[in-house]
């Protein structure tokens, strides 16, 4: 740390000069204070790395400044050594109570005087150092968290005679949820939505990989070697899709131990037909009437672990006002300040009697979840796609 500075707060001069004719040999930058208010002045305006201060003093005691320092979370870091009396212990107890790194009893002996500065100074440069790391840190999570945010549709498709809406919360700065929702060369809709294991970069780093594979394989016939990709029925598309995923994650990537849950389905727009296949996700809902008519369960294994893993395809018909929920397991797991988990019941009980456009269900959903949360932290990523025909 070059040239370290240090404030020296005593109101009794021959303390001050004391100290500074000791300190003046050694690189540091030397500044003082006559009081307690002085110094709070001080280090606003011109930041020591270390305080040494006096507890009695006029107009404000080193007690206050020290509350006061600690208070702050500008402040709060600098290391302050407490100089007390020899038979002050009570003193030097209360200022280590209230956040003070170490004291020095009067009268000053040099060699603990010299001991004591350059260790508070090498922890407090250990301290610099750890809060740029961790300031880099977060900057490379914000923009790791915006790259990954492009990865998400930035609006859903807009089909007439159908309403569609999402809703998504990430537990920290990068998630492992994604979801998606477009036209296929066919002209119908595909919606998907999946879940990566584990939390962290990492599953963030293969949430980007299952998206955009399921994408590009849907919508592109790079992969696909049997016909034109416009000419495959629903259940071949579907199978096509996952299929690849899956072999191409397990296969060149099965070292990472990394796979997804995923539910991916391909509405018929024009007849209501919903072809999907369910890869170990939370079953969706289809809401018909106000009550839950039919629940989607999974017909094959978890996307990304078993090389050639068969997938069935099932289909199911949407009457005009059915509406289909789809989401995480993010949802049913959540944990309130209890332990207690919000789990499939309460959900079920969101549900009765709903006859309500997708936005206005999810909002609804993700308002009950907040207050069911409350203060508790959020450990897993919350997503949600709905899709009402109404017409």
């Amino acid at each position: 740390m070059p040239n370290p500075k240090i404030l020296i707060v005593d109101d009794e001069i021959y303390n001050v000069d004391y100290l500074e004719q000791e300190l003046e040999d050694l690189e540091y930058s030397l500044i003082s204070a006559s009081n307690g208010q002085q110094a709070l002045d001080k280090v606003d305006n011109e930041a020591p790395d270390l305080i040494l201060l006096d507890i009695m003093m006029p107009i404000m005691d080193g007690f206050e400044v020290l509350a006061r320092l600690k208070a702050n979370p500008a402040t709060r870091d600098i290391p302050v050594i407490v100089i007390s009396a020899n038979n002050d212990l009570n003193s030097v107890v209360r200022g280590i109570q209230l956040g003070a790194e170490d004291y020095l009893p009067k009268p000053f002996e040099p060699t603990l005087l010299h001991a004591r500065l350059a260790s508070c100074l090498e922890k407090k440069h250990l301290r610099d150092l750890q809060q740029l790391y961790l300031k880099g840190l977060e900057r490379e999570l914000d923009i790791a968290r915006e790259i990954q945010l492009g990865f998400l549709p930035t609006e859903l498709p807009k089909v007439d005679g159908w309403e569609i809406a999402a809703y998504f919360k990430a537990a920290h700065e990068v998630a492992g949820d994604f979801y998606d929702a477009f036209f296929l060369p066919d002209g119908n809709l595909l919606c998907v939505i999946g879940d990566v294991c584990d939390k962290g970069v990492g599953a963030a780093l293969f949430m980007t990989l299952f998206r955009s594979l399921i994408r590009a394989t849907a919508t592109t016939g790079d992969f696909s070697t049997s016909k034109k990709l416009q000419a495959l029925t629903p259940s071949e598309r579907l199978q096509h899709v996952i299929s690849f995923t899956n072999n191409y994650v397990s296969e060149t990537h099965g070292d990472a131990n990394m796979f997804a849950t995923v539910f991916i389905g391909i509405f018929n727009l024009a007849d209501g037909t919903l072809s999907y296949i369910n890869c170990g996700n939370e079953s969706p809902l289809i809401l018909r009437n106000g009550a839950v008519a039919f629940s989607l369960q999974p017909t094959g294994p978890v996307v990304g672990v078993i090389p050639q893993a068969k997938f069935s395809v099932k289909e199911i018909f949407l009457d005009k006002n059915d509406l289909f929920l789809a989401f995480t397991d993010g949802i049913p797991d959540a944990l309130n300040t209890d332990n207690i988990s919000f789990g499939s019941e309460r959900l079920l009980k969101l549900l009765a009697g709903v006859d309500t456009a997708p936005a206005a269900l999810l909002k609804n959903i993700a308002e009950h979840l907040r207050q069911f949360i409350s203060t508790a932290d959020q450990f897993d990523d919350i997503t949600l796609l709905a899709l009402k025909r109404v017409a």
